[in-house]
C-alpha cells in the first residue's frame, strides 16, 4: 500500500451526528479509523469542526438561550475549542496517539513567512507522528481575516500539508445530480474530472444547519485543492469504514480527480495565500501566450487595470470575456500598472522615472488557472 498523507475535514453535522451535541460514540469510531490509517504508515491531518457546538453544550444549563452575535459565536467558540481539543485528545490517547492543536486564520496563510511557518509547524508534527488537529481560530477572527469555513480551510490544509487526498466528510453521501432531499431519481456522481458552473449548480446547502459549509463550500473546497495535485473525496461521514476504505482505494462518495502537474512551493502560496487585491484585463494575443506559450506578463497586452494594489501583490488574470486565466504577483502597483498599460516595455523607464524590469508579472510568479 503506498503510504500517503490523508487529510480528514469532519463537518459539524458529522461529529453531532444531527443533534446539538458531540456525538462521541461515533467520534471514537473516527479516531479508531484513523488510528488504523496511521498504524499501516500514512500521516493523516484532522480538521475538525464543532468548537462553537462544544461551547453551546457545555454551557447548556446556565445559557439555554444565547443569541446568535459574532461576539457571542466567538465566546463560545473560545468556551468549546478547549473542550473540543480536550475531547480529540482523550479519544486519541486510547489508540496511544498524540495530538497537536493548530489554530489557524486567513492572515497566517496571506502572508509568506507566516505560511512557511504554518507548513513547517505542520510538517514536524507530521514527522514526528503526532496528529495535527487544525481549525479556523474562531475566538479572534475577524470577517476580513476569516477563511470562513471548514471546507476551504482544509483545501488550505492540504496545500500546506503536501498532502496526497483530502477528504471531506459531511452528512451527505456525496454530491448528487439533483437535491436528493426532495427529488427521489437524484443519482449520485461517483466521478468529477470538471468543475464548472453546471456542476456548481447541484450543490446545495448542509442538511443539519448546524455548520458554515454545505455542498457549494466543498465545491470551492475540491476547486482549490485539485489544483494543487490533490485528490478530493466528499463522502458521508457514516458510511461503514469510510476513512479505511478510502485509503485503500475503494470507491466512496464522489471522488474529484487531481489536476496532473502539482505547483511549485511558491506557486501554492500564491494560489492558496493571499486574496487578489486586483485585476489585469488582457487582450487576445496576450492570453495566448500567458495561457499556450509559457510566457510573462508584459505591459503592452494589458488592456486594462481594476482594484487598489501594492508592488508584490496577488492579481487576478482575466480574457477579454473577463475568464480567470491565472493569477500572479505584480510587480508595479495599480498607479503605475495605470500608466504603463498597453506600453511596450522599453517604455516603462521613460514612463515611470523608474523600473522593475520588463514584464508585469514574472512566469515564475504565475499560476494558470
Amino acid at each position: 500500500m503506498i503510504k500517503q498523507i490523508i487529510v480528514v475535514k469532519l463537518g459539524t453535522s458529522v461529529l453531532t451526528s444531527g443533534s446539538d451535541k458531540l456525538d462521541r460514540a461515533h467520534m471514537v469510531e473516527l479516531v479508531r479509523q484513523i488510528a488504523v490509517l496511521h498504524k499501516a504508515g500514512h500521516r493523516v491531518v484532522l480538521v475538525t469542526s464543532g468548537a462553537i457546538a462544544a461551547g453551546r453544550e457545555h454551557l447548556a444549563e446556565k445559557h439555554a438561550h444565547i443569541s446568535s452575535t459574532i461576539a457571542n459565536k466567538q465566546m463560545l467558540a473560545a468556551v468549546g475549542q478547549s473542550r473540543l481539543i480536550q475531547v480529540w485528545e482523550n479519544l486519541f490517547s486510547i489508540y496511544g496517539l498524540f495530538v497537536g492543536q493548530m489554530l489557524l486564520t486567513r492572515a497566517d496563510l496571506e502572508d509568506r513567512e507566516r505560511f512557511l511557518n504554518a507548513r513547517d509547524t505542520l510538517k514536524s508534527l507530521l514527522d514526528h507522528r503526532i496528529i495535527p488537529v487544525v481549525n479556523e481560530n474562531d475566538a479572534v477572527a475577524t470577517a476580513e481575516i476569516k477563511v470562513g469555513d471548514n471546507d476551504n480551510l482544509s483545501a488550505l490544509v492540504s496545500i500546506l500539508a503536501e498532502a496526497n487526498k483530502l477528504v471531506l466528510l459531511t452528512d451527505q453521501p456525496g454530491l448528487f445530480t439533483a437535491d436528493p432531499r426532495n427529488n427521489p431519481d437524484a443519482e449520485l456522481i461517483e466521478e468529477v474530472q470538471t468543475i464548472d458552473d453546471t456542476l456548481r449548480s447541484l450543490a446545495g446547502d448542509s442538511v443539519s444547519g448546524l455548520g458554515t459549509g454545505g455542498m457549494a463550500t466543498k465545491l470551492q473546497a475540491a476547486d482549490v485543492a485539485r489544483r494543487a495535485a490533490i485528490e478530493v473525496v466528499v463522502a458521508s461521514g457514516h458510511a461503514p469504514q469510510v476513512l479505511c476504505r478510502l485509503a485503500k482505494g475503494e470507491r466512496v462518495g464522489t471522488k474529484f480527480t487531481a489536476l496532473s502537474s502539482p505547483l511549485e512551493n511558491r506557486k501554492r502560496w500564491i494560489f492558496a495565500g493571499p486574496p487578489p487585491q486586483g485585476t489585469l484585463i488582457l487582450d487576445a494575443g496576450a492570453c495566448n501566450a500567458v495561457q499556450r506559450k509559457g510566457s510573462s506578463l508584459l505591459p503592452k497586452g494589458v488592456m486594462q487595470v481594476t482594484g487598489e494594489f501594492k508592488r508584490g501583490d496577488v492579481l487576478r488574470i482575466l480574457t477579454p470575456e473577463r475568464q480567470e486565466i491565472a493569477r500572479g504577483i505584480c510587480r508595479y502597483n495599480t498607479a503605475d500598472m495605470q500608466k504603463i498599460k498597453g506600453q511596450h516595455s522599453d517604455q516603462i523607464d521613460s514612463i515611470l522615472g523608474y523600473g522593475y524590469g520588463s514584464v508585469v508579472i514574472h512566469r515564475d510568479d504565475m499560476v494558470l488557472i
